[in-house]
């Protein structure tokens, strides 16, 4: 299983799509790495694929430029388009940008000379992406359709005091009427559905065999799941449901889609749902994907409360496991759930529930693995809950640890021991103030009794990293980890930010269950000034940093900005190897 990102590489070569261009950097020997392939791209590159000598290209093109552009009498109106993508939503909504999407792919036989063989237009936004083996899983959201030209009132209408009969107010509001249905009526049906073209073919008929829609109405957007084969060019398959988009995760054989909405007091909740007052849910969507172009709608289901990211949710032996927060810090009411789901027919069951996890506190970050789960919540405290997973109908609390601060991602570090990143926290009685980042090792041999094995704080409140809410930043391999930080001093436990910026760039430690983590080295990205420029005021949520991925080839370490490439020894970091400029 494959997830798109911005940067991909094999032994050899570096792929990225970034600032314009589809790049191919030759990055081994890692003293000689150097871009031999630039190729200007018709768009905004958000992501890739590659398998073999095939790369597949996201690119977010304005809608004007769709291949599905406003009909006559219709227009898109997009309700869900962040500035940034959303990868941890506790301040933000999953979502597509609102624009439209090219799909390219190359032919990199020839790493040095890619050659375009192939072009999809899609009418919606990227929203997520899946590899397995040659077969790419895409969702995508496209804007629900809004009439232009239509009238809610009659113009002209008279005012207070002036006289009008029934029969002229029913005559003008008839015409306004139909004068509405006209524009509706005339609009063609494919113009408001999603499309999906390439030259030569109109995937109309695709799309419109496999649309759904399910009880909640959890929004009139269409969010579509396009599946298509990287090697063989054959006819993409195109599953929609009537829906606005939201978290997802997926497993080799089913993609779900976890999607926010309010459920008014008075609603008649589905069976099974678990739950009977609780005015915030989540519908949760499932379709079947493998390593075959093949997707197609299963199942839906519903559960209490609304997911914090992809790994809120998890598949195992035949059932989904999701940990929710009902509401977030401070509301006195706000508690988790996690809740155990089978489908049966196109219905996804509620056959097992823990329900109100830590009172007052909410979720900050969730794993699972095998019959196990793996919860953190906070308020003052960093209590990590262990779940006994193995009765599907009977999930339980097995452990819980508090210590201060709280983890933002949680990885194996082997069967038994959880390496983590987060914040440290300083107590104010009734709150507490997060601080410096911080990097820990459990202990979850016994899940009756989980200990904290390790601990590592890096600088103080301000101090940020884009690995704490985008897991794809950190990089664990064998027993070295690379982390981008940004370091911020001088901040104290009352709140006050650190200003004092000492580092930016990415940081590889050594780790080991015996000894925790010890720091290798690190790579600086200073800006052209030789100064720093990253931020130190980032909100926890908001976290950030200059460098955003790494690579690691055999004994060097590749630090991946937006601007540059910087190449080390790891056995003799501080000094540059190579690098290679992203500049456009």
């Amino acid at each position: 299983m494959d997830e798109a990102d911005f940067i991909k590489n094999d032994s050899k070569y570096v792929y990225a799509a970034l600032n314009g261009a589809l790049r191919i950097i030759d990055a081994w020997p890692a003293e000689q790495a150097h871009e031999i392939a630039h190729v200007a791209l018709p768009g905004q590159p958000k992501k890739l694929f590659v398998t073999g000598d095939r790369a597949l290209v996201y690119l977010s093109v304005p809608r004007t430029a769709a291949a599905n552009p406003s009909a006559p009498g219709a227009s898109a109106t997009f309700y869900y388009a962040p500035t940034t993508e959303c990868t941890y939503a506790y301040d933000c909504d999953f979502a597509g940008d609102g624009s439209a999407t090219l799909v390219l792919i190359f032919d990199i036989s020839d790493r040095a000379q890619p050659k375009q063989i192939r072009r999809l237009e899609l009418s919606g936004s990227l929203l997520a992406a899946r590899r397995i083996g040659p077969a790419v899983h895409t969702v995508m959201v496209t804007p629900e359709v809004k009439f232009t030209g239509l009238s809610y009132s009659v113009a002209g209408a008279p005012t207070c005091g002036v006289a009008i009969t029934r029969e002229e107010s029913d005559a003008q509001y008839e015409a306004l009427r139909q004068r509405n249905a006209e524009i509706i009526e005339n609009t063609p049906l494919r113009q408001l559905i999603p499309t999906l073209r390439e030259e030569g073919a109109d995937y109309a008929d695709e799309i419109c065999g496999a649309m759904y829609r399910e009880s909640s109405q959890s929004g009139t957007a269409f969010t579509s799941v396009v599946s298509l084969d990287m090697v063989d060019d054959g006819r993409p398959t195109v599953s929609t449901i009537v829906s606005k988009p939201g978290a997802v995760y997926a497993s080799g054989e089913a993609l779900y889609m976890g999607v926010n909405y309010a459920v008014p007091s008075q609603t008649t909740l589905p069976a099974g749902a678990a739950y009977s007052s609780a005015n915030l849910s989540m519908a949760i969507h499932k379709f079947r994907i493998g390593a075959t172009p093949e997707s197609y709608y299963l199942a839906s289901g519903h559960v209490k409360g609304h997911v914090l990211n992809q790994f809120s949710m998890d598949e195992y032996d035949g059932h989904l496991r999701v940990a929710t927060s009902w509401g977030k810090v401070p509301n006195p009411d706000v508690h988790s759930t996690l809740s155990v789901l089978e489908q049966n027919a196109g219905e996804l069951n509620t056959v097992g529930i823990v329900d109100e996890i830590a009172p007052h506190e909410d979720i900050r970050s969730v794993r699972f693995e095998g019959d196990r789960g793996f919860v953190v919540t906070f308020k003052k405290t960093d209590p990590l809950y262990t779940f006994d997973l193995s009765k599907p109908t009977k999930p339980r609390i097995a452990g819980e640890l508090k210590i201060p601060g709280f983890s933002t991602y949680m990885h194996f570090l082997d069967p038994t021991h959880l390496l983590t990143i987060g914040y440290d926290a300083a107590d104010q009685g009734s709150f507490a103030y997060f601080t410096g980042v911080l990097l820990q090792i459990f202990d979850v041999t016994d899940l009756s009794n989980p200990t904290l094995a390790h601990k590592t704080v890096i600088g103080t409140r301000g101090s940020s990293s884009e690995a704490l809410t985008n897991h794809l930043a950190f990089n664990l391999w064998n027993d070295k980890l690379a982390v981008p930080m940004t370091i911020c001093e001088g901040g104290g436990t009352n709140g006050m930010y650190g200003t004092n910026m000492t580092f930016s760039g990415l940081i590889v430690y050594d780790v080991s269950v015996q000894d925790g983590l010890a720091e290798r080295g690190r790579v600086a990205h200073p800006g052209p000034n030789g100064m720093y420029t990253a931020n130190c005021n980032n909100w926890w949520t908001n976290a950030s940093s200059v460098v955003e991925r790494s690579i690691f080839m055999d004994d060097y370490v590749y630090s991946v900005a937006r601007n540059i490439m910087r190449v080390q020894d790891l056995n003799a970091m501080g000094t540059d190897v190579s690098s290679v400029s992203f500049v456009p």
